[in-house]
């Protein structure tokens, strides 16, 4: 039975919180012994919510091991692994310190805020000999799975051209206004369009080079809406884009468009169509499996079995830093072209 900690439950650590109820719940073996939050308020169920429904439920936190500290809990507690759902700018302290207490680690993306930060998390994991995986949601995307799948198999043939958005309300709702604040997230850039960094890499690889346009209005976030062209020696292109400034009534938005040579796959409001060039338009039939369960699930699985890191290794998240970084370069200077190979 694998004992887990969690550590934070705002936005996203109540996500995970409802997902560790529901493996408990299927006999799953894992046990949540102990939760750590600095705000205590969140303890009684006071909440504010985010962008997307990701765990709206009221909790019974008498059953678990309730902290405000995160040392007092790593040191009374004994964890398999822990689960830290963090602001950005304490990723890698936490991460790093877990691991050298010989706990394994998941922790939320972004990976940490540079590549010196990221590269010290992966040597803690080494030295430690324990794991360590960044959870970039969409590599457990059913729909971003099936794209995956097609691109690889290139059953319509090569990518000709995709586009990436992802966008909705200000982010309002964080502890102390952290995510906009540029030195603690790195604004939408590497907090929300991160995801899509991620993926245009696992899809395609590291690309050649970036350009990349911004717009900056919240005077203390950085960036707000970016559009970023990523360059390779295929000469396909690929684009996207996010925008954290669209308020009102506009809902939370993610989508993509593969243009293939012999077809294309558009993925918008919550629906996948594939449109070969040749015949008539489907909806495939995938398994709609929430991608957290199953990315938890997986690391879990992965701490039991001692199985390696396949589908997220933190080779590859530290690679969507990387990448990241060169596009605020690029953003910083009206667009430069940054060279990454």
């Amino acid at each position: 039975m694998l004992k887990v900690g969690l550590i934070g439950i705002g936005f996203m650590g109540r996500g995970h919180l409802e997902n560790y109820i529901r493996l408990e719940s299927e006999g799953f073996p894992l046990k949540l012994v102990a939760i750590c939050d600095i705000d205590s308020n969140k303890f009684e169920n006071k909440f504010i919510p985010g962008n997307i429904n990701v765990g709206e439920k009221k909790f019974d936190f008498s059953r678990y091991k309730l902290y405000t500290d995160i040392d007092e809990m790593l040191e009374k507690e004994k964890f398999d692994y822990i689960d830290i759902a963090l602001p950005t700018y304490l990723h890698s302290e936490v991460t790093i310190k877990a691991l050298n207490m010989g706990i394994n680690v998941l922790c939320e993306k972004p990976m940490a805020l540079d590549l010196d930060q990221s590269q010290a998390m992966i040597e803690a994991a080494i030295k430690n000999n324990k794991k360590l995986m960044i959870g970039h949601c969409l590599r457990f995307w059913p729909e971003y799975e099936y794209a995956k799948e097609k691109i690889e198999a290139k059953e319509f043939g090569n990518i000709l051209e995709a586009y990436f958005f992802r966008g909705g309300n200000t982010p309002k709702w964080s502890y102390q206004g952290w995510l906009l604040q540029k030195e603690k997230s790195g604004g939408v850039l590497l907090d929300q369009h991160v995801h899509d960094i991620d993926t245009i890499n696992w899809f395609f690889g590291i690309p050649e080079a970036v350009s990349t346009l911004s717009v900056s209005l919240i005077p203390t976030s950085g960036y707000d809406a970016v559009s970023t062209h990523y360059i390779y020696q295929d000469k396909k292109i690929i684009t996207a884009e996010d925008d954290w400034l669209l308020n009102g009534k506009f809902p939370f938005e993610m989508r993509f468009r593969l243009n293939f040579e012999q077809g294309n796959i558009v993925y918008e409001k919550g629906e996948l169509l594939v449109t070969p060039n040749e015949g008539k338009p489907y909806v495939p039939n995938i398994q709609k499996e929430n991608a957290y369960y199953r990315e938890i699930k997986y690391f879990a699985n992965a701490v039991i079995n001692d199985n390696d890191i396949e589908i997220c290794p933190p080779t590859s998240s530290i690679e969507a830093i990387k990448i990241a970084l060169a596009e605020m370069q690029s953003a910083d200077n009206k667009g430069e072209k940054i060279n990454l190979k």
